[in-house]
Formats: structure tokens, sequence, C-alpha cells
């Protein structure tokens, strides 16, 4: 998560964590109450430099393997040096501790076995809950036993003979979770939409934010721009490019008074490269900002064998993530009052849109969703049957269906209308008879294919500003409601477009229930939804599962649907809309929910744009 957004949000540890006190309330009966929010509970108050012990003489193989454990995971400036001690010289070539990261809820249990008084086996078991592959990647893991060996055997000469020291073990490393948050700090890599093959002209350039895991102990920026210039990671890679191809970052990356970083690439000469250094550095901008802080970087200089180039924040922002999010932010959002909708601005009165959605529409509408540059919407009709889009123009009509359902019942037809950046409207079919995901261009319905899905069918979804992404709520056959998040890639062509959505990964594998989710960020999801035999509560959530450290924000059981939006329009906290049961509306301010008086009738359906 962004170094910005940290201080700002409420958002949880873990699911499995509820504190009681110190959250926002939305109550579920009567006025709002306000509840403060403690602050430092961030993941910096629980950073703590760990150093490494080599084993010493006579240790036995418990101990040892305490040591070695706490020694890979510890902070020295040649990674790995003392844990290598541990080992013997044989396992010490053979061990790549960057394999990845098993990441376990607690201290591992540790079994011994003994085969002899030369050789003995220690079997290290626990429950895993995440994990790092070898590219950085988080991983979350659910309900995943861990269990792996460690062999220890007597040195038989050297220096060490008679000592103890590990003969074979896995590769990668064992953490816990709190070590895990103490060794290692989000760092967010840019990279650039691919261009649509079925898009009919060219869509303006935007990056994509590529989370991964770094040891903290590194050179923050150094480590970033080198994790940058490695490319994205696999399941991000189908639908995003870099300019990096074949390119490495030389020697350290530093910032001077001026506030700009200087980078060097292995780059023989970019006389004539002029457009390739520029799309270099200003992915460089963004991952380095992500890391500096954007107030403290104006620029990023790049640099070759021969030639280079600068990019400033302001040449920067004209590709910078979240830039088709929209600008409104907290400031304008939108309300469906019985048919009519309405455009609101911060806390007055609702005005109707222009168009035909600004009038007691006929058929009337159930649910809405604002394109995000405000100027038309798509609209469900109350018996979700059918699917308009319409402008919000004096002229426009509402014309036609787009998509129809025929699901049998009412709640079981179209639903959760969603908008990206470049106009593409997605939305979903909850026929139990013919369950389907469409993506809508030029009011032209795409079935898309969704892979991995199973016995489970999509109730929700929610497209990423950019368009790379997409939040799906899935249900299965025992009515459990999970969250998950899958990758968009296109083909085809203008005139025959495909779509397709791949890698469906959990993002919130704790949650029996998850009730509604929004984009509360490029990188982050705003999660409605509970545990089992738990309350209700709002978590901010990781594209990739990876939670941040502080309090959630407490929903009352009377929460039904939330909104948030990627859009900041200056403000440092996401603006975050709650709906509940009995038709009220709350909006966060600072850290207490206030219920948005309503003019008329109760709402039937809000939200900001998108």
């Amino acid at each position: 998560m962004r170094a910005d957004l940290r201080s700002a949000r409420a958002v949880c540890a873990g699911l499995a964590v509820l504190l009681a006190a110190g959250c926002a309330a939305m109550p579920a009966d009567g006025p709002p109450e306000r509840v403060e929010i403690p602050q430092g509970s961030g993941a910096e108050n629980l950073q703590v430099r760990v150093f490494p012990v080599p084993p010493h003489k006579g240790e036995q193989p418990q101990d040892l393997l305490a040591g070695f454990l706490a020694a890979s995971n510890a902070d020295e400036a040649k990674d790995y040096e003392t844990a290598l001690k541990y080992l013997t010289a044989a396992a010490g070539k053979r061990w790549n501790p960057q394999a990845g990261v098993a990441v376990l809820t607690a201290t591992p249990h540790r079994d011994q076995t003994v085969a002899s008084a030369e050789t003995t086996t220690i079997t290290v078991s626990g429950s895993k809950v995440a994990e790092l592959d070898d590219d950085h990647s988080y991983r979350v893991v659910s309900d995943d036993g861990y269990r792996q060996q460690f062999t220890f055997v007597k040195e038989a000469e050297g220096p060490d003979k008679g000592e103890w020291r590990i003969d074979r073990l896995p590769d990668g490393l064992i953490v816990d979770q709190t070590n895990f948050r103490n060794s290692y700090r989000a760092v967010h890599r840019y990279f650039y939409v691919s261009s649509d093959p079925s898009a009919d002209g060219a869509s303006p350039p935007v990056m994509v934010p590529d989370p991964i895991f770094l040891r903290r102990r590194t050179d923050p920026l150094t480590a970033a721009a080198k994790a940058l210039a490695s490319g994205p990671s696999p399941w991000l890679a189908p639908a995003v490019y870099s300019a990096f191809a074949g390119v490495h970052i030389q020697g350290a990356v530093t910032v001077n008074d001026s506030r700009a970083a200087e980078v060097r690439v292995d780059v023989a000469d970019f006389g004539g490269r002029q457009s390739t250094c520029k799309q270099m550095a200003t992915q460089l901008f963004h991952t380095l900002a992500d890391q500096q802080g954007k107030a403290q970087l104006d620029r990023v200089d790049l640099s070759g064998a021969k030639g280079g180039c600068s990019v400033s924040a302001a040449e920067a922002a004209d590709s910078a993530p979240g830039r088709l999010a929209g600008s409104a932010g907290a400031a304008q959002y939108y309300q469906l009052d019985t048919g009519q909708l309405l455009l609101l601005q911060g806390d007055g009165p609702g005005k109707p849109v222009a168009g035909p959605l600004g009038q007691a529409a006929q058929p009337k509408i159930g649910e809405v969703a604002v394109r995000r540059d405000g100027s038309g919407a798509a609209a469900i009709g109350a018996d979700g049957h059918s699917l308009y889009v319409t402008g919000f123009g004096e002229g426009d009509k509402l014309g036609d269906p787009v998509v129809t359902s025929r699901a049998p019942q009412s709640g079981q037809g179209l639903a959760s209308p969603s908008w990206d950046g470049r106009q593409n409207l997605w939305v979903v079919d909850r026929d139990p008879a013919a369950s389907q995901v469409y993506m809508v261009r030029d009011r032209k319905a795409v079935a898309a294919q969704v892979d991995g899905l199973a016995d489970r069918t999509v109730q929700d979804a929610r497209i990423s500003s950019d368009g790379t992404r997409i939040a799906l709520v899935l249900k299965d056959g025992s009515g459990r409601r999970s969250l998950q998040i899958g990758l968009v890639v296109h083909d085809g062509t203008a005139d025959a477009p495909r779509v397709r959505v791949s890698g469906l990964r959990p993002v919130a594998p704790l949650l029996t229930d998850v009730a509604s989710v929004s984009w509360a960020d490029t990188d982050q999801l705003l999660v409605l939804g509970k545990e089992q035999g738990k309350l209700q509560l709002l978590n901010y959530v990781g594209t990739d599962g990876s939670q941040s450290v502080d309090s959630p924000l407490q929903g009352g059981e009377s929460m039904t649907t939330v909104s948030s939006s990627e859009s900041r329009a200056g403000e440092s906290v996401p603006p975050v809309l709650a709906y509940s049961s009995d038709h009220r509306i709350f909006r966060l301010q600072g850290n207490q929910w206030r219920e948005i008086a309503l003019q008329g009738h109760p709402a039937a359906s809000f939200g900001y744009p998108g």
C-alpha cells in the first residue's frame, strides 16, 4: 500500500482480528455515533531491527534450527551470510533462499526424529496463510498446511568437526506473520496497460500498479528500480508492457538536493531512443515516488552510457495510475431516488441530471452506474431484466435495452453495472440457467469468458478504472460468497471483440459472506463482509490479498452496500459511502459516519462514478 494512504486509512491487521475498540462505527439503529480511531498503529511502529547470531559450539539440532530460521530472516549487509554458517558446505551451495517465502500464522512446530548418533531430522509444520513466489509477488493461501524436513549431520572434518549442521533443507524462507510485517515492505512497480487490439482508436497511456514485497533493510529506491526493470509479475504480464526490455539498472539510485532521482541503465546510446527513454523514466518516476513520497520527488534523470532524458512530475502525471478514474472524488456522487438520478455535491441538495435518467424514468430503474467522466450512465430496470445506456445530454434518450436477462425471479437477473475509464461497461447476469458476465462497448454486448469458475457463479463485478483487473463476488453451491480478482485481457478486432477474465485468485479468503466490494484506489479494494460467526466489517484489501496493519472500519449489520472511489480529488482519505437495509445513506467523514439527509423518498441506489 502506498505510504500516503497508510496513515489516512483505517484498515485491518487481518480479517481474523476484530478490534472492538477504536473503530468508526455505523450504528444498526439510531443516529451515527462518533468513535475515535487510534493513531500510530501502522506497520512502521512494528519494525524491530533483528541482528543475526551465528551458531555456537555444542549447539543441538533444535536450537540450531531456531537460530537458522532467525538468521535467515534477520537484517545484515550481506544477505544470508550468517544463516549459511548453520549449513554444511554442500547444503550452502544447494540452498536457494530466493525461491520464495512461506508465511505461517505463528512460529512453526518442530518435531525431531533421531536416526543415529550422527544424523537427525526435524519436521517443521504449521498453517501457511500466504507466500511470496520467486518474483516476490504475494499470494493468499487458504487453509494450507505446511510441512518440510530439515536433516542434520555432524561435521566429519574441518573447523566445525563434531558440530551439528543442516545438510538438507527446503529452498526459500519460512517466516511467521509478525516477522513478515517487520521484515518485508510493499513495493509498487508500475507498467503500462497494453493496447487493446479490439478497440477502435488508440487509448491514452496509463500505469497499473504491480505490488510485490521486498526485504525492508535494503536500499528502497535501488531495490524498487531493479524490481521494476525485472518486468511485471507473471499474473499481470498478459495485460501490461514495460519499456525495460532487457535493460538493467546500474549502480545505486540516488536523489539529489534538487529532488531529482538519478538512475543509470545499461543502454549503450539513448540518442535515437528518446521515446523509449521517456517511457522508462516515467515508469521509474511512479515506482520511485511510491517509495520516496510524491512530495519528495520532482524529476527522474535517466542516463545510459551515452545520452539520456528527464521526466518531471507534471510529465509523469499524463500516464499516472488512476488517471482514468475521474476527478470528482468525494465531492460528487449520485443517488437514485425512485427512478430519478440525482447529482449530489458534498452535503448540498441533489440536482436531477440532464437527460432521461433525470426524469421519473419509465420503466422504473433499480440500479445505476455513472460513467467515470460523468457524461452518462448505465441503468438496470427495477425487475432486473433490461440494461440501458444513455447520456446526460438534453437530447439523449433511454432507447432500447442493450442487454436483457431471462432470469425467472427478481434478484436473479442483471446487476452490478461497472465502468472502466475507457467507457467499457461491465454487467453481471445472475440468471441461474445462463449466468454470464458481459462487457458492453458502444452499445454492443460481448460475453466475457471467465476462467476457473468451477461450480461458482458471479454475483457482482467491479472493474478497475484502467480496465485490467476485475473484482468478482462468487457464490458456490453452499451459498458462500467469496471475493476473487481476475485479470482482463482483450483480443479480437473492432468488429469482433473478445474479452477474457483469467487468473482468478482470492483476496479475502477468510470472509465467508462478502456483501459488497468497491475499488478504493488503483491497488486497493474496500470489502464489506464477515467471517463465520463474526460481525460484519469493512476492510481495505490489497489486490494481491495482502492486508495493512491498522484498524478496520466497523460496519453495522444493517449495512448492505458500500461505494468508494479511486479518485482522490485532492483528498488523502478515500471517500466512502454506505447504504443500509432501511434505505439510508451514510458518508464517512474523518473517522465518523454521518447520515446524508435525503430529499423526498428513500434512496434506491447510490454511488460514485464508475
